[in-house]
């Protein structure tokens, strides 16, 4: 979960034990890396403070960004503030194809617009076979679903997000082992917050790899 280029997707992933969808698994919406959107009600205040207080803790237990669980929970709930609804799209996606994929015969697409979205699917001609492609109300590829299994797409907004949160995370686990003491719950220099926050280009991705 470094800070770089990346493509910003989450590997192909098989879930079990979700539930289904004309015979398609759901995926795990409460899976550390599957984001949907969830309003928390938190402040940018307080999660600045959440974020460097994590990264203290962190820096303690010899842990940093993805390897630690307190780091993976708080991403997801930062994150999910500005997700789109992927678990709508996805279930509703589902419930078009489900209802058109019979009258589909080419190996070619069945699409559909939903009220977030759009799905596309198509049907290889051997039949054993298929792909679906579901879109946000921007346009933006969220997830994709093929026999081997689901691919989660990460979006320009939430790329930013993430990339915020990190920088955030480092410069107080930076601070951590410099041995530099949190200030009344702040461990990250202001100025630099608000060059952060202006920090919103979709090269620089969160890495998380499922």
């Amino acid at each position: 979960m470094q800070i770089h280029s990346s493509n910003g997707s989450l590997q192909q992933r098989v879930f079990s034990g979700t539930g289904s969808i004309g015979g398609i698994h759901l995926p795990d919406f409460n899976d550390k890396y599957v984001f949907t959107k969830k309003k928390s009600g938190i402040s940018k205040e307080e999660y600045r403070k959440q974020i460097a207080e994590q990264a203290y803790k962190d820096f303690e237990n010899g842990t940093f960004q993805n390897k630690s669980e307190g780091f993976n929970k708080l991403m997801k709930i930062y994150t999910s503030e500005v997700s789109p609804d992927r678990k709508g799209i996805i279930t509703s996606g589902l419930k078009a194809v489900s209802r058109n994929r019979e009258n589909v015969l080419k190996p070619i697409d069945f699409v559909a617009t939903l009220l977030e979205g759009e799905v596309r699917y198509q049907k290889q001609p051997s039949g054993d076979s298929e792909y679906i492609e579901f879109y946000d109300k921007n346009g933006e590829m969220v997830a994709s679903y093929s026999n081997k299994g689901w691919t989660m797409f990460t979006t320009n907004e939430e790329a930013a997000r993430q990339t915020e949160m990190c920088m955030i995370y480092n410069a107080a686990w930076g601070n951590a082992r410099r041995g530099i003491p949190m200030a009344g719950g702040d461990a990250v220099n202001p100025v630099n917050l608000e060059i952060m926050e202006n920090m919103e280009s979709p090269q620089n991705r969160f890495d998380a790899k499922a």
